[in-house]
């Protein structure tokens, strides 16, 4: 039993894709439990987050400065040859770290407090940032900009603010309930996995639904999202080593919270654009697995020597 659950654990990624790819006629319908899955997942790991704990520095300000250049300069760049191009390149760069960055970073022997603070400082930027964003290039021609940015900060900022707001409440106030929360902290593992399915079957729906389908942009989507991918954990090792803290930064800056990005892709922006951060699932886990191959490789020769 505990070798079938622990390939269940090691195999959940391509399982949960696969699950979506092939199911994704009967899935779809789900797509409406993405949104409280995302606000469980955060609730979850901000439960695991102390106010007194968070440190801000010199490197987290620098990260979020490439995260918010990065995505506005990736669309400029890209936005002269194609919209929906210049949209997932932009949403692979302005998605927040994934909620699970830290476990990995931690496996890495990276700076675990650091990348925590991040990914709370990253989530509110995208919250603070991503409506304003999106009003500008988002296809809502019938709205005007106000509208419009209404219309995204009432769907992004409860998303992303009130998790934060009623873990620290929990915390402060129901320490009981805190710390059951923060027992069943893996359980956001297992709502990930869910969210990812859901999100993969309404990709493969519209991919399947499309009119005109350009198969030709949908790889170029996909191979942008690569060298995005690749050029976010270079800038961010190659920042944080300035700090001592290559590992944390490369992880903060490319670890994405993927499902976060395709939900957001696929309610402001042309829902072809969300194959971006759909591939990005596949790079940035590729990346991770090759790392902790390394880092593993690496020990074992430690104490083999």
């Amino acid at each position: 039993m505990k070798t079938v659950l622990r390939f269940i654990k090691d195999w959940t990624l391509p399982i949960a894709m696969m699950t979506g790819v092939v199911g994704y006629k009967y899935l779809t319908c789900l797509s409406f439990l993405t949104t409280p899955l995302i606000f469980c997942m955060l609730l979850l790991t901000f439960c695991k987050l102390s106010p007194r704990k968070i440190r801000f520095s010199p490197l987290h300000a620098w990260m979020v400065g490439i995260q918010l250049a990065g995505c506005l300069l990736a669309y400029l760049a890209l936005a002269g040859y194609d919209q929906n191009v210049a949209d997932s390149a932009l949403i692979c760069f302005l998605a927040p770290t994934a909620t699970s960055a830290a476990v990995v970073t931690g496996m890495l022997g990276g700076s675990v407090a650091s990348i925590t603070t991040y990914t709370l400082i990253s989530n509110l930027t995208v919250a603070l940032f991503g409506p304003f964003i999106f009003s500008l290039v988002g296809p809502h021609a019938e709205l005007s900009f106000w509208a419009s940015f209404s219309h995204i900060c009432l769907k992004v900022l409860p998303l992303l603010i009130l998790p934060l707001l009623l873990a620290w409440s929990i915390q402060q106030y129901a320490p009981a309930i805190h710390r059951k929360l923060t027992s069943i902290h893996r359980l956001s593992f297992y709502l990930w996995a869910v969210a990812l399915t859901i999100v993969t079957a309404r990709t493969v729906s519209f991919l399947m639904n499309q009119e005109n389908p350009d198969v030709g942009k949908e790889l170029l989507i996909a191979a942008i999202s690569l060298v995005i991918c690749v050029a976010q954990f270079l800038m961010g090792r190659a920042v944080g080593r300035r700090y001592k803290k290559a590992i944390a930064g490369g992880q903060s800056l490319g670890q994405k919270n993927t499902i976060l990005a395709i939900w957001m892709a696929q309610s402001f922006l042309n829902p072809v654009s969300s194959l971006g951060p759909a591939a990005y699932v596949l790079w940035q886990n590729s990346i991770n697995s090759w790392q902790l191959y390394k880092r593993r490789k690496k020990i074992t020769a430690e104490r083999q020597g």
